[in-house]
């Protein structure tokens, strides 16, 4: 697909943003695809955030994705947001509409779902309970994407309980709260284990969470890509479980934005996962 009349613009707004992936990610697809564009990153305060959303059409961007601090008060700037994008609380894509108008998505859940598609092909979501590690934006967005995979049930554990607790009023059946006191039991019968905290991050803690009552059939997650094996997932394939790191979320979550902006549904391909593995 081609656009002689104009160059192609999106980029992502973030403070601080230097260390994001994603130009190199879109850079790549603008590139492969043939698209005469540019994908930028843009550095942009909490205080600007709303008149940097408004120069977008004029400055002729198809649209922007958002990462921190921006997801959440851009729910309250755009003009209009995709029910799962309010769902969620959240928005990480925008698109600018054909009359300038701001429309708000939220992509999270499909890239987070895609990479456990990608990587467990033969996952089964219900084939039992999921513990959900964490009760921030991430974590809204993944519970999102368990409950519309049917997972019967998902014990939310997270080490200030009230926010736990008032996550699970919020989302409903399936999801239930568990005391951090009681997360080495939670685990029992579990089909999945995802960590959507911070914890094992490059520069952070490890994630405090023994194994021993996981079974070794579960699949375990960390939505953290840097580093790629977080001591979780070193545990977990240690003790046999096979486990999915966090990139093919960033990946996945990056296709249907593109394809919003440039009207191209690109492909998530090895030599895209090495060319970001070795930014990593």
């Amino acid at each position: 697909m081609s656009h002689p009349d104009r160059f192609l613009l999106a980029g992502v707004m973030g403070w601080p943003i230097m260390h994001s992936r994603s130009p190199k990610l879109h850079g790549y697809w603008l590139d492969h695809y043939g698209l005469a564009g540019a994908y930028v990153p843009l550095a942009i305060k909490a205080e600007g955030l709303e008149a940097a959303l408004r120069a977008l059409p004029a400055l002729g961007f198809a649209g922007c994705n958002l990462t921190i601090p921006h997801k959440e008060a851009a729910l309250r700037i755009v003009d209009e947001a995709s029910p799962l994008a309010r769902r969620i609380g959240a928005v990480n894509c925008i698109v600018v509409r054909a009359d300038g108008s701001l429309e708000g998505r939220n992509y999270d859940a499909f890239g987070f779902t895609e990479s456990l598609r990608e990587r467990a092909p033969d996952l089964r979501f219900d084939a039992g309970p999921a513990v959900v590690i964490g009760a921030g934006g991430a974590s809204r967005a993944i519970l999102a994407g368990l409950m519309d995979e049917g997972v019967p049930e998902i014990r939310l554990i997270n080490r200030s309980p009230a926010r736990a607790q008032a996550l699970a009023a919020e989302f409903g059946a399936p999801v239930r709260a568990v005391p951090w006191e009681a997360k080495a039991q939670a685990l029992e019968g579990a089909a999945i284990l995802v960590n959507t905290t911070s914890q094992g991050m490059v520069g952070e803690a490890p994630l405090d969470l023994a194994l021993d009552a996981l079974p070794v059939s579960a699949l375990v997650v960390d939505i953290v890509y840097a580093p790629l094996e977080t001591p979780l997932l070193a545990a977990a394939r240690a003790r046999g479980n096979r486990v999915v790191d966090g990139l093919g979320m960033l990946l996945h979550q990056a296709r249907p934005a593109f394809e919003a902006w440039f009207g191209i549904d690109p492909k998530v391909t090895p030599e895209l996962r090495a060319l970001i593995e070795a930014t990593l």
